[in-house]
């Protein structure tokens, strides 16, 4: 089983195995780097933990261990847990500022504890064997067992051609479950017990400002700040992405400012002129003077990459982007550092995506269904796309009217891309499409929602779901974790720091979407300290090339061919093998152009690819 994560931990590995459990952990030396090897004990060898991620505050709970008697004999964060859990129990978790998976056993109660971090950044998955309980870092690891089945299942997959991810707890292969973010379980004599100890919170509507735009700014920044250096923590040098963006502008701007850290920072750049974003990458470049390197990316590198991309996925995805992502992981790692700094979450906690934008819009637009002039409004939303949605009156109508009627229903902001993604199921065979499309989207989300949900403000019912879907299950995992972890890096998330976000769940909306100006306050905490070309640049979301990187002069690569042969989608038996076949002729002719064509075409290649590695091989 470690063998299969040998990715995620090059730099050693180890194993306890007593009585009825077993415990193994591949390591990826960060901190401590001569006494941190797991799996690590107390001092009695009592309570034993495996451990993936890092505590960042883990200088501060060990001086206070140290004081109230405890003894440590590693400089490690591992150490922490154990005795965190001496004093603690299952409410250490409670204490804990960082990303992380661990299960931690309890020698005298013959108890195991399996906890993830609050917003998921590092997975946890499980499944029941004969007689037990089987869990790892990666699917990959269960399947070494011959008792664990390999299929995938219809419903999950039904979800990932929804939501873009499977749902909590599922997983997409039959019999595994994903332990969802901020959960504890427990299993011992008595059974197994999941229980939820974080979860994002948002005050009843109306949230009334409490002090002056300027106020928050500074407190923000100084949480930024404090984040920001806490998350530089590291025995090995530590380097950070720069996308071109605010948010990772932001990242390598506090590092500049605030710490001694060498800022060494590395960034994507494409051919196509619609996703390359060097122009602004260098802006930031030249203004902070970082050691800097940027790693191409043609369309052949996504075709080359996108085949092992799934392999560490271990999901279908519907955006061939975190194939690029891997390839700068790559180049990361080339470079000799294991560790990167990242913007990403800023969006989900300030209120940064254009479907907020959107909801606005639309909700103005349910309430004062005869007004004609505020479609218009949507033309500014995607000034980036050669294809946008609201290039035509027509079209904006169309998209934008989607669930209109539902404009008071939790989902509502995300209805249009969930019924965008959601037509590729049509290209799905009779078998499956029955099951992958039994439930509705809205009624799938509902029961995970708080209790209080509907006494929040619109977009923070949207942040909410947006957080709980997309970024969990697919920016964190799919396009974060899988494509780092992978090249054996760590990405670290400094917006993700569960203070920030409970700082921005108090916000009034405003100081997040200012009528349709973004992250707001964010922008203005940075005054001074960004310039105001890079501050106030209008949101463009990291994509990459689709469909079109898989065929050249309208030849498809090899295996893109093979995989969409009538024999071989016959016997994969998900998809309509006509219906696929049409569309990967469309493609090798150049006009596949739109988002669900293009999320079409990448789901069921990436499909096709997991099953020829996970099942078929």
């Amino acid at each position: 089983m470690i063998g299969r994560l040998h990715h995620r931990g090059p730099d050693g590995h180890g194993f306890y195995n007593q009585g009825p459990i077993g415990l193994a952990h591949a390591r990826l030396r960060i901190i401590d780097l001569s006494s941190g090897d797991q799996p690590m004990c107390n001092e009695d060898g009592t309570v034993w933990v495996v451990f993936n991620g890092e505590i960042f505050n883990y200088l501060e709970l060990r001086a206070d261990l140290l004081r109230r008697g405890h003894r440590l004999s590693t400089q490690s964060d591992t150490e922490v847990l154990v005795h965190l859990y001496e004093d603690y129990g299952d409410a250490l978790v409670d204490h804990l500022n960082g990303q992380f998976a661990f299960a931690l056993w309890d020698t005298a109660r013959q108890r195991l504890l399996l906890a993830r971090d609050r917003t998921g950044i590092r997975p946890l998955f499980h499944t029941r064997v004969p007689g037990g309980l089987a869990f790892a870092s990666e699917v990959k690891a269960l399947f070494t067992l011959p008792e664990v089945p390999r299929r995938l299942d219809a419903r999950a997959l039904g979800e990932v051609f929804t939501y873009w991810a499977p749902l909590p707890p599922h997983a997409v292969f039959e019999g595994i479950e994903s332990l969802p973010p901020g959960h504890v379980m427990t299993v011992d004599a008595q059974g197994t017990h999941l229980h939820r100890y974080w979860d994002w919170s948002f005050p009843p509507a109306p949230i009334e400002a409490d002090r002056s735009a300027d106020a928050y700014a500074e407190e923000l920044r100084d949480l930024l700040i404090d984040a920001v250096r806490l998350q530089l923590r590291a025995d090995v040098p530590v380097a950070a992405y720069l996308s071109g963006g605010l948010d990772s502008s932001i990242v390598t701007t506090l590092i500049r400012h605030y710490t001694d850290t060498p800022l060494r920072t590395f960034s994507l750049t494409f051919d196509d002129a619609e996703f390359d974003e060097s122009v602004w990458q260098q802006q930031l470049v030249n203004h902070l003077g970082t050691d800097h390197t940027t790693v191409h990316c043609t369309r052949a590198d996504i075709a080359a990459a996108f085949p092992r991309a799934i392999a560490h996925t271990e999901t279908p995805i519907v955006r061939t982007a975190p194939a690029p992502m891997m390839l700068l992981a790559a180049g990361v790692r080339a470079a000799g550092y294991k560790v990167a700094l990242t913007g990403e979450g800023a969006d989900e906690v300030f209120g940064g995506y254009d479907i907020f934008k959107e909801a606005r819009v639309r909700r103005f637009m349910a309430r004062q269904p005869n007004s004609r002039w505020r479609p218009r409004l949507l033309e500014r939303l995607y000034p980036y796309l050669k294809h946008s949605p609201a290039a035509g009156r027509a079209m904006t109508e169309r998209f934008f009217r989607e669930g209109e009627a539902q404009f008071r229903e939790p989902g509502f902001a995300h209805l249009p891309r969930w019924t965008t993604t959601r037509r590729i199921a049509s290209f799905l065979s009779p078998e499956f499409h029955a099951a992958a499309t039994a439930f509705n989207p809205l009624d799938a989300v509902t029961p995970q929602l708080p209790a209080d949900f509907s006494r929040w403000e619109p977009l923070c019912q949207d942040q909410y779901i947006e957080a709980h879907t997309l970024m969990s299950g697919y920016l964190l995992c799919s396009q974060g974790d899988r494509m780092a972890m992978a090249q054996s890096i760590e990405t670290r998330f400094p917006f993700l720091d569960h203070r920030l976000i409970a700082f921005a769940s108090r916000l009034p909306p405003r100081y997040k979407l200012m009528g349709l100006v973004e992250k707001y306050l964010l922008k203005h905490s940075m005054d001074g300290l960004l310039p105001d070309a890079l501050r106030h640049r209008t949101k463009q979301p990291y994509r990459a090339p689709d469909s079109q990187s898989f065929f050249h002069n309208g030849v498809p690569v090899d295996y893109v061919a093979e995989l969409f042969s009538a024999a071989r989608l016959q016997e994969a038996g998900y998809f309509d093998q006509h219906a696929a076949i049409r569309l990967f002729d469309k493609a090798r002719a150049g006009k596949v152009i739109g988002f669900g064509d293009n999320m079409a075409f990448v789901g069921i290649l990436s499909t096709l690819l997991l099953h020829d590695q996970f099942i078929r091989r």
